[in-house]
């Protein structure tokens, strides 16, 4: 790669270099290859921006050796930020480990960077995010003496109870928010409504509900929002409607999230004249529909199994200039499959690549899945390469039926060579199962012995 690089006598810049990275975000090797050739280029020096993108690929490939050196060298080079900083924790918090992210505090201090209260408040909200709220409680009680929390602190904290869900826990929280002099506010009492939904207390939610109304602070649209999704959920339309009623006369103004919360509560019920209804009163009153609301009626149609109208509402996306997500790509592409229609699976794939857009652990899983379903294991054996040369792990697929096209061709050397990359990728599964598809076919062989004709072999 680096030799194709040189001949292209490429101009390199900060965005230039920002663009490719974002571009493979997803395929770290390929991405960090490029990296190191650009910081050796003679005239060329990465900048913060470019180590902290650079940063954000390798989190999400959760490369944390590579990490932390480049947390050194930037330190090293002064180009270190707040951001890069933040990344990490996030990182490594997101992974569960906890040690490491308070580690980043120590280096943060090496760097003269202050630990403020946004900055533990950064790593509180990263465990909660990923169900570790003991642990975020914990942090909280043992950085008590190191900074002086806030109401973020507070609502934090009860947000990271809520999704797991322990009531009893969260209600310490607002307790001890209110006594150390933080009155809620309406963010921390919508936390609190999601969480009683979460745990199935409607009655509670509602009556907290009621108390905003008469005591204050007044609902906003996101309180709404989430009284409405949960009738959604439930499928009392009835409801969601008079909640939303009452939200419009009380002069809180509907977004594009209430309403795409309506749109797949009636979707979901095949009242499609509602929906589009729906749709059509977006425009009007000047709330047009965003990316979620379209990713939203994709998935509707795509789950009901209409490919056709699900490109339709795509192809209306793209008209109104909003930009398909690479989620908006792979519904497409899983639609398309399940209707065992590979050219239009394929053209999509191909679109998704057009558009800048790296494929993902869910693309390649979709579509090598697909490709296997449809019998074209030579097809997804590429595309297995393919994702092996990144760096990404391979998909947590039934490879039999794969490995038997394979086995049926006679080709034991590439059933070896697979279980071997998905040993070392860490997907023992799929390795065992090439490996015994491979003895069985070399069994076949041998019990069968060379084939015999007119006394002669052949």
């Amino acid at each position: 790669m680096e030799a194709v690089l040189d001949e292209c006598r490429i101009n390199l810049t900060h965005d230039l270099v920002i663009d490719v990275l974002n571009r493979f975000r997803h395929a770290r090797k390929p991405a960090f290859r490029f990296f190191c050739w650009a910081g050796q280029k003679p005239g060329f020096n990465h900048d913060s921006r470019t180590y902290n993108k650079m940063m954000n690929v390798l989190s999400k490939n959760r490369q944390f050796i590579t990490m932390s050196r480049l947390i050194e060298e930037m330190g090293a080079n002064g180009v270190s930020t707040l951001d890069t900083f933040i990344i990490a924790i996030k990182a490594f918090a997101a992974a569960k480990e906890r040690r490491k992210a308070v580690m980043v505090f120590d280096l943060m201090k090496k760097y003269k960077y202050k630990v403020d209260v946004d900055i533990v408040n950064c790593l509180l909200d990263s465990l909660g995010r990923v169900m570790l709220a003991r642990e975020a409680q914990m942090l909280f009680e043992k950085l008590r003496d190191r900074f002086t929390p806030n109401l973020n602190s507070y609502t934090i904290l009860l947000n990271g109870w809520c999704k797991v869900r322990n009531l009893m826990e969260a209600g310490k929280v607002w307790n001890e928010m209110i006594d150390k002099g933080f009155e809620p506010d309406v963010v921390a009492h919508n936390v609190m409504i999601d969480g009683l939904l979460r745990s199935r207390k409607m009655s509670d939610a509602a009556k907290l509900f009621e108390a905003m109304k008469s005591k204050g602070p007044s609902p906003n649209v996101r309180s709404y929002t989430i009284m409405i999704r949960e009738f959604c959920k439930q499928g009392k339309m009835n409801f969601a409607i008079q909640y939303f009623e009452e939200m419009r006369g009380s002069g809180c103004l509907p977004d594009a999230a209430i309403y795409t919360c309506l749109i797949t509560g009636f979707g979901n019920q095949r009242n499609m004249d509602v929906v589009f209804r729906l749709l059509k009163e977006m425009q009007e009153i000047g709330c047009p529909p965003d990316s979620q609301t379209y990713n939203a009626l994709i998935k509707l149609l795509t789950t009901q199994r209409k490919p056709d109208d699900a490109m339709r509402v795509y192809k209306k996306m793209i008209q109104t200039g909003i930009q398909p997500t690479i989620h908006t790509f792979n519904m497409m592409m899983k639609s398309f499959f399940q209707s065992r229609d590979y050219d239009t699976s394929r053209a999509i794939w191909d679109e998704m690549r057009e558009n800048g857009f790296c494929p993902d652990d869910v693309s390649y899983t979709i579509f090598i899945g697909g490709l296997i379903r449809l019998g074209r294991s030579g097809d997804a054996c590429r595309l297995l390469e393919e994702m092996f040369e990144k760096g990404m792990k391979p998909p947590q697929l039934d490879y039999n039926k794969f490995a038997a096209d394979f086995s049926r061709a006679g080709k034991s050397d590439i059933l070896e060579e697979l279980a071997q990359k998905m040993k070392s990728s860490g997907n023992v599964q799929a390795s065992d199962i090439f490996t015994r598809w491979a003895e069985m076919m070399k069994k076949r062989i041998k019990r069968k012995g060379p084939f015999k004709t007119d006394g002669r072999c052949i």
